[in-house]
């Protein structure tokens, strides 16, 4: 009923043959190594080279560009360092020098503790048998009979202790402005930095201008100085003799105690002519230094209750912090342990998931087989 030996066409044959030649002949130039390893393209080569030795001397030049400024940041970094190191000598020999002219050891409060000069300048125990210092029984009063040492002497160590404490906090507001302007500095060098090469030019400009100035200034201080010494010795020369007249003239060493009142009222009294205070004044004086005695005592034992007070909060404050920490300690041990479980719970479901992929889900393993099936076309 049906025709099945029907003959195959001939242009599909032929195309079909066609199709397995190209196949084979692409096979034979894709699976031959020598082929593959000759045929390569060399204008892509070349240009990658050429690119490789572009970009090498790109950074050379970015190298050298580097290296040319760590040298100029370096040179900056060296006149930075030198103009801080010159600061801080000026400022040093500043310091010498105010100390050299304002705090000289003879203006200091407590120089008459140590002072080498003291015997030699002490008033002798007195001048003559008639020496009105003495008493009625003409007794000698000899030096370092103070009855009110102690007291001066305890005076002195509080000076000197609330010295110190003024020192200390000084020392402190120095280090704090010190540091401050550290940081003020390590800001500002990173704008330096920037400006220097525009500066360096305008601050030698600057510098010969004030060198200039400075030469004019001192000049003229050095005339004014020279001129105020003149006037000095001048006023100073008038005054002795005004005094040395004054002297001579005036009723100064007259034993009148009626020549020391003073014309402004009775309670007052004139310092040069004045020979002493009276027996009452001194008792009022004594009665006075009495109460402030009674009053300071006072007053340091409330500052020694108020002390014990601060001591006992503080016991009670590291007690607590002791507390504080035991129960951190407690709270950081649960803290571990209840880590460790959960480490020790992942630990067994990580070793029960590994058995399972090992036993259940890697199971094939390929072979040998499996990989000949791989580049057999050139598609």
């Amino acid at each position: 009923m049906y025709k099945l030996d029907l003959q195959p066409d001939p242009k599909e044959i032929a195309a079909i043959e066609r199709r397995r030649n190209r196949e084979q002949q692409r096979q034979s130039r894709i699976f031959n190594a020598k082929f593959r390893t000759i045929g390569i393209d060399v204008e892509t080569l070349d240009k990658q080279v050429q690119e490789t030795k572009m970009k090498e001397r790109t950074e050379k030049f970015r190298d050298d560009a580097f290296d040319a400024d760590r040298v100029r940041n370096d040179k900056i970094a060296q006149m930075l360092e030198k103009r801080q190191q010159d600061l801080a000598c000026s400022l040093d020999r500043a310091v010498q020098d105010f100390r050299d002219q304002n705090q000289q050891p003879e203006t200091r409060r407590e120089f008459n503790l140590y002072d080498p000069e003291a015997l030699k300048k002490d008033q002798p125990a007195r001048v003559g048998d008639e020496d009105p210092r003495c008493g009625p029984a003409s007794l000698q009063k000899f030096a370092g009979e103070d009855l009110n040492e102690k007291e001066r002497e305890k005076m002195q160590t509080q000076l000197t202790k609330r010295w110190l404490l003024d020192q200390a906090e000084e020392k402190q507001k120095t280090q704090a402005q010190t540091k401050f302007a550290d940081n003020l500095f390590d800001k500002k060098r990173v704008e330096l930095d920037e400006r220097a090469q525009h500066l360096s030019a305008m601050e030698e400009e600057c510098r010969k201008a004030v060198n200039i100035a400075t030469k004019n200034f001192n000049e003229a201080l050095a005339l004014e100085a020279s001129e105020r010494k003149r006037l000095k010795q001048q006023q100073e020369q008038d005054d002795n003799y005004v005094e040395i007249y004054n002297h001579l003239t005036g009723d100064i060493l007259t034993e009148d105690p009626a020549v020391a009142t003073s014309c402004y009222g009775p309670h007052r009294v004139i310092p040069d002519r004045w020979k002493g205070m009276s027996p009452e004044q001194l008792k009022n004086i004594w009665e006075t230094q009495e109460h402030q005695r009674q009053e300071k005592q006072r007053l340091k034992e409330q500052e020694k209750q108020l002390g014990a007070e601060w001591d006992h909060q503080r016991i009670l404050a590291a007690r607590a912090a002791m507390n504080l920490e035991q129960q951190q300690e407690v709270m950081e041990k649960e803290i571990r342990k209840r880590i460790d479980l959960y480490n020790q719970q992942l630990d067994k479901e990580q070793k029960a998931h590994l058995a399972y992929l090992e036993k259940e889900v890697y199971t094939n393993n390929p072979t040998a087989h499996y990989f000949t099936q791989f580049n057999t076309t050139s598609r």
